[in-house]
């Protein structure tokens, strides 16, 4: 375990990332996915209070930046007419389905089960973005992933008492923005070791 003051990284990592969204998003590169951002600014704020029922403190600062930080997207997006990515069925019917699992969440009273079900409606919520960045990577902010992740390791880093529902939420958010970053660097990544990219 590491001093809560660490916390104070996270807030700076977020800023930055933030900051280079929405450069990207004002001048037209990053365009993003109103379903995906929606359920990341829903999810997330349900998921802090679940947490801090379970006695949670500082770390779930992460968790709740990941709600916070959406929620600004999605503002932004209001006011910028053709600034986000054109939903499809697809990406109706992932909003659709983490919605329901997003409701079970609400009404389940297993402090456990809840925070599963908050896990399994933001990662439904993720599928479009993730398919986003794996086809066209040029329109996502690689950086503000890669700051999500370093937000969680240090939010994990903090936590006092280790149970389910004050951790998983945060291994989930590793995994998650992980998998984005990979998606959208997965081309450079590849030049990097001298090897064409066939996928």
């Amino acid at each position: 375990m590491i001093s809560s003051q660490f916390i104070y990284l996270v807030i700076l990592s977020t800023i930055v990332g933030y900051y280079f969204y929405f450069k990207d998003f004002l001048f037209g590169k990053t365009r993003p996915n109103l379903v995906s951002w929606f359920i990341w600014m829903l999810a997330p704020f349900i998921g802090v209070y679940f947490q801090l029922k379970a006695g949670a403190g500082l770390s779930v600062l992460p968790v709740f930046i990941a709600g916070f930080g959406p929620l600004l997207v999605l503002i932004f997006s209001l006011f910028r007419k053709n600034g986000y990515w054109k939903l499809t069925m697809f990406d109706l019917i992932c909003g659709l389905l983490s919605l329901m699992a997003l409701t079970v969440y609400i009404l389940t009273r297993n402090l456990g089960a809840s925070i599963i079900f908050a896990i399994l409606s933001d990662g439904l919520a993720a599928f479009p973005t993730i398919i986003k960045s794996w086809k066209f990577p040029e329109t996502e902010t690689g950086i503000l992933y890669f700051s999500g992740i370093i937000n969680n390791i240090i939010g994990l880093l903090i936590i006092k008492e280790w149970i389910f529902s004050i951790y998983s939420f945060g291994i989930y958010f590793i995994i998650v923005n992980t998998v984005l970053v990979f998606c959208i660097y997965r081309k450079r990544i590849s030049g990097f070791f001298g090897k064409k990219c066939y996928i």
